[in-house]
């Protein structure tokens, strides 16, 4: 057979086609294959499975050509399986399409629905996609929790190294950004909330505002998000290069668990430097406020702290910082789990790292409203 030869070969039956693919899948024979694969015909079977284990090369050109072959079958309404696909391509084709390899029958949501009614179809699917990834982040917390209760039992397995390093990661090296951010939102709420009390003579009470605004909801929010885009997306995009590199794979290799060498320490550090930080954004928030104040409305430092301490009951402070260890694993479980999902692509990396922050800051704002609402409901 000639060295940039290409095969490709159909088997039929009443319900199913089988397209085999072998020899050179390179640019030297893109010409020819495109023409007979342009002119493929499955008729009306229902299942296409196209088998790649006679390839013995394939380029950029040729993992097209497949990629083309089988959204062209799914647009038509057929199922589509790619199998046995040479390892060495693997890659290859992952990049050229992510959803090449997953082992599934593939079906184009629009192939059987059109305008309003494949609007609806696309958000069924990606409802249905959501429900799937919270159902396997809670099983993933489940696993993460099974570790953590193991290393309990044996505290030496715990990497001490690995979990002051993140706590300097994640905590120390965040206290100038999160400081700063915190500063500029205490003067900012400061100087709104002024501006409408103004209207009315009852510029003291924007110190009331200000410090039940900071303390209860805005350190510990503001908090949370900034570490979601800053450790949570870290903690996806150092796991999902070790991904990459095999990294990971290696560790199981050795008799190592992931979670506990590389999710444990992340999680620990986060869940305790995180109510550390609150309490460094609340005090910056409020010295923002306190110098807005003391700049824009003549309101002295010692009149600050009086009305400060009057407008604050017991709880005001425990209320923001009890939520942070919540957030803390909200954010540290998401960033790594979407680390552990990257496959051996760039590409997958930077998705699944945005969608980590994505997921973070939509789950952060939805048990901050979960707690509003049963802080609420207990009068506090």
């Amino acid at each position: 057979m000639p060295a940039d030869r290409a095969l490709l070969e159909i088997d039929r039956t009443d319900e199913a086609v089988v397209l085999r693919a072998g020899g050179s899948w390179r640019i030297a024979s893109a010409v020819d294959l495109d023409a007979r694969l342009r002119k493929l015909d499955v008729g009306s079977a229902r299942d296409v499975t196209i088998d790649l284990s006679g390839i013995e090369a394939m380029d950029t050109a040729g993992a097209w050509l497949v990629v083309r072959t089988k959204r062209a079958l799914v647009a038509q309404g057929h199922e589509v399986r790619l199998v046995e696909l040479p390892p060495a391509f693997e890659p290859l084709l992952a990049q050229v399409d992510s959803d090449a390899l997953d082992g599934k029958p593939i079906r184009h949501p629009h192939s059987r629905f059109h305008g309003f009614a494949a609007f609806l179809n696309v958000i069924g699917l990606e409802f249905v996609k959501a429900l799937a990834r919270g159902r396997d982040l809670v099983g993933f917390m489940g696993l993460v929790s099974v570790v953590g209760l193991r290393t309990l039992r044996s505290p030496r397995r715990l990497r001490l190294p690995a979990l002051i390093s993140q706590m300097e990661r994640t905590g120390v090296t965040a206290l100038p950004i999160v400081g700063l951010l915190s500063f500029l939102i205490g003067i900012v709420f400061a100087y709104q909330g002024a501006d409408q009390l103004r209207r009315f003579g009852a510029e003291i009470y924007t110190v009331n505002l200000l410090g039940i605004g900071v303390l209860r909801e805005l350190g510990v929010l503001m908090t949370a998000i900034i570490v979601a885009g800053r450790s949570g997306s870290a903690f996806t995009a150092e796991i999902g290069a070790m991904k990459v590199n095999e990294e990971v794979d290696a560790m199981r290799t050795l008799g190592l668990d992931p979670i506990e060498v590389l999710v444990l320490p992340r999680l620990l550090a986060l869940t305790l430097m995180l109510p550390l930080l609150v309490f460094f954004a609340n005090f910056m928030g409020l010295l923002g406020g306190a110098l807005m104040s003391w700049g824009a409305l003549g309101i002295p430092i010692p009149a600050f702290l009086r009305q400060l301490q009057s407008a604050l009951f017991g709880w005001t402070f425990w209320l923001g910082v009890m939520k942070a260890p919540f957030f803390a694993v909200i954010i540290a479980l998401t960033g790594c789990y979407e680390g552990l999902r990257v496959s051996r692509s760039a590409e997958s990396v930077g998705r699944l790292t945005t969608t980590a922050v994505v997921e973070s800051l939509f789950l952060v704002i939805l048990v901050d409203a979960c707690f509003s609402l049963l802080f609420a409901a207990l009068h506090i």
